[in-house]
């Protein structure tokens, strides 16, 4: 009977061992095959004449995909120009002048550049918070500190905290904290970001800290 449960455990272990490598391998394969595949209905907007299958001798494997990249790379290039500038700003102007369409893209591309630009200094803190109430905590990332009539109504300083949502991190919750009611965290931001979006699954590594390396809430001012 100890053996035929020793064999029994080793082959649930082997199940699982292989389970955990087959499946995340087939969901990122099939991933990259869906994406790859609605890639190429980029072809459906150019004519027939100019479609790059009519000269190629054999089929490429994600042409749409790296249409798509050198579309969006190209465009990148016309936009850091002068002129390209300034019809993006023309473009823009004619955007924020539609009601519904505004806010929209006002948000999807200040979101775009919190992620991206090298230069923001947001999304580049992560903290924990009590949030909905006291004793539950939530990770939280610092893009700022508030200011003006904010930061007047509250008399303290106020710090500004972007709330990601599970396991969605793209969209979420403003919430405007005081400095002292938040704890900041070694972990970094993508880091922070596998936890968000697995739900905890996916913890990153913790190797503590002393005391002294420990960083005080009230340095989060100096450097935000």
């Amino acid at each position: 009977m100890a053996l035929l449960k020793t064999m029994k455990d080793r082959i649930r272990n082997y199940f699982i061992a292989g389970l955990l490598t087959v499946v995340p391998l087939s969901i990122t394969t099939y991933v990259i095959f869906v994406l790859l595949q609605h890639a190429d209905r980029v072809f459906n907007f150019i004519p027939q004449q100019y479609h790059p299958k009519e000269y190629l001798p054999f089929p490429v494997p994600g042409l749409g995909a790296i249409i798509v990249f050198l579309l969006i790379l190209t465009t990148g290039l016309l936009v850091k120009n002068y002129l390209g500038g300034r019809i993006v700003e023309f473009g823009e102007r004619i955007v924020y002048q539609i009601p519904l369409v505004r806010p929209l893209y006002v948000a999807v591309k200040q979101l775009l550049v919190a992620v991206f630009s090298q230069s923001y200094t947001g999304f580049k803190r992560v903290v924990l918070i009590e949030y909905p109430r006291k004793g539950i905590y939530v990770l939280g990332f610092v893009t700022g500190v508030a200011s003006g009539e904010v930061q007047e109504i509250t008399q303290e300083v106020v710090l500004n905290i972007f709330l990601p949502t599970t396991p969605n991190p793209t969209s979420g919750f403003y919430l405007l904290v005081p400095e002292k009611d938040v704890v900041p965290l070694q972990m970094s931001v993508e880091e922070a970001f596998k936890l968000v979006i697995s739900g905890g699954l996916v913890a990153p590594e913790y190797n503590g800290r002393s005391p002294q390396n420990a960083k005080d809430p009230c340095e989060l001012q100096q450097s935000a």
